[in-house]
């Protein structure tokens, strides 16, 4: 194996999902602890201590308590490299984690047991589903009352649509939870509640040895080894290959919070995830292991660092090596670029690498030459696809409210919508900006950025849209009839694309029936 086999092979990447309030960031915390990345563990909830959660970093973050822009972080653990893609679990920010889930080899779903499947996951799982992409589920809140495991079994295998397989077991649960019963090693790991150190375990290679009664006492060990012997009966071994198709996720039981079974995933993960995978751009198909180097855009962040008001470029490595100071294609503007200070993260912590491997994700500083889809090559021309833009659900004038500082809000306008995070249409019959967003906690998390990262003040105006919808047609005269008609109704986007703004669902219908030749499209990718 050449030393770049051995880089990719060692690489994990993947992205945690789930509803808010499942555990996603405390996980993510847990990870981290084992990883040796960061020493003591954010009580995320309690603002009394300063500590908060270390992959929530944005101020509006801190205050409100939920993750509002997917955060990268990586770490070595028992000789891989993992990084660990953070994504916003509130549904307003769907948008930034469906185009996270096109960066990752494999994601891990997080349910409450208590709540079980709800709504945002089944989303999540759709694409997933739609990308083949390797999924497996960690039940959280197991020291909290909740469903029956079976139930919860059950509930995944309907509600996500994808078979399921117990690769450990909880004994007990709520007040009286005693631990889990780790299958795919065989032993037993005890409980005891503790946010700062792991629990002990006991390699049990037969679970019918009378022993078991001294850890877990009888009534709790003859329900074990029925459960185990039912499992057994139900389930199929683990088969790695189904699992990286895509056919079956296997599922493991603890608490984030209290540190328990979280060992045991990561254990398991290391060991079956996949390393990089293929990527499909539109000429071809690109391996990892090919020696050229190649990587996307796939989110771009303002004001990471408050104190310079720089944008990052989040680049997903796609084959390769990519170094520091080569020269490398910046395939849309056709030109060469080359970076002196790549960086790699541990949330806000940034240093600067010197080489990454196929399956790495660096930030590159960027001066507003990078849009989200951005391909970088070593010299090809590729287009990679599959970043999308929705068309947004929810829209609003925006208005300065500040004589004094319309440079700024100009500035802080043109960079947030950069990042993918809303979209700015102008309309060409007023001149008015629109942003258009899928949430309306968008809204006040532009407002928030606005003031606080640019010293801009603006304020919002209704306005009453039903859908924006990109146009085209290869009929120039029927498209400038519509364009005449419908002279109120039209906008550009940033890239300067004729949009519709349809005011109602009838409007909608009647001009796609009026006008035959005009193809209306509800995503940017066309």
């Amino acid at each position: 194996m050449s030393e770049l086999d051995k880089e990719i092979h060692r690489r994990r990447t993947f992205a945690i999902i789930s509803h808010p309030d499942a555990g996603k960031t405390t996980l993510t915390e847990k990870l981290l602890l084992f990883g040796g990345a960061i020493h003591v563990a954010g009580a995320v909830k309690s603002n009394k201590i300063k500590k908060t959660a270390t992959s929530d970093w944005m101020e509006i973050e801190k205050q409100r308590g939920i993750s509002v822009a997917t955060s990268v972080m990586g770490f070595e653990y028992d000789g891989y490299k993992v990084n660990i893609l953070d994504t916003p679990g509130h549904q307003d920010f769907a948008e930034d984690t469906y185009r996270t889930l096109t960066a990752v080899d494999s994601v891990i779903i997080v349910v409450d047991s208590a709540k079980g499947v709800e709504a945002q996951t089944r989303k999540l799982m759709e694409v997933c589903r739609m990308r083949k992409t390797p999924v497996m589920v960690f039940i959280n809140k197991m020291d909290r009352d909740g469903k029956d495991p079976f139930d919860l079994l059950d509930e995944l295998e309907e509600e996500l649509k994808i078979n399921v397989l117990p690769l450990s077991w909880p004994i007990d649960s709520g007040q009286t939870f005693k631990g889990v019963y780790n299958i795919f090693q065989e032993k037993l790991d005890l409980y005891t509640p503790s946010k700062q150190t792991v629990t002990e375990s006991v390699g049990f290679k037969d679970i019918s040895s009378p022993e078991l009664e001294n850890y877990i006492g009888d009534k709790l060990a003859a329900k074990l080894r029925e459960d185990i012997e039912l499992i057994s009966g139900v389930y199929p071994a683990l088969d790695v290959d189904t699992y990286l198709k895509g056919d079956i996720a296997p599922v493991f039981f603890g608490s984030a919070l209290n540190n328990f079974g979280v060992k045991e995933l990561l254990d398991c993960f290391v060991r079956i995830a996949p390393s990089p995978r293929p990527v499909e751009a539109i000429e071809r198909i690109v391996k990892p292991e090919e020696p050229a180097f190649t990587g996307f855009i796939f989110k771009i962040h303002a004001n990471m660092d408050p104190n310079h008001r720089s944008c990052i470029a989040f680049v997903k490595i796609c084959s390769g090596k990519f170094e520091r100071n080569a020269y490398y294609k910046h395939v849309r503007h056709n030109r060469e670029m080359r970076f002196s200070s790549p960086t790699a993260f541990m949330a806000q912590k940034k240093e600067t690498v010197d080489e990454a491997f196929a399956g790495d994700i660096i930030g590159l500083p960027d001066t507003g030459t990078f849009k989200i889809g951005d391909t970088l090559t070593s010299g090809e021309n590729l287009h990679f696809k599959g970043l999308p833009s929705f068309s947004p659900e929810m829209f609003k004038y925006i208005e300065n409210d500040d004589p004094m500082k319309a440079k700024q809000l100009q500035k802080g306008i043109d960079q947030l919508m950069d990042e993918g995070v809303a979209q700015l249409f102008v309309n060409q019959f007023n001149n008015r900006k629109i942003i258009g967003t899928v949430g309306q906690l968008q809204f006040e998390v532009i407002q928030y950025r606005l003031l606080h990262e640019y010293g801009a003040k603006c304020r919002w105006e209704p306005i009453n849209l039903y859908k924006a919808c990109w146009i085209e047609s290869d009929n120039a005269d029927q498209l400038a009839d519509f364009k005449r008609r419908k002279a109120q109704y039209m906008a550009k986007d940033k890239e300067g694309r004729d949009v519709f703004l349809a005011d109602s669902g009838y409007v909608l219908t009647m001009a796609q029936q009026d006008f035959g030749d005009i193809k209306f499209h509800f995503t940017s990718e066309f």
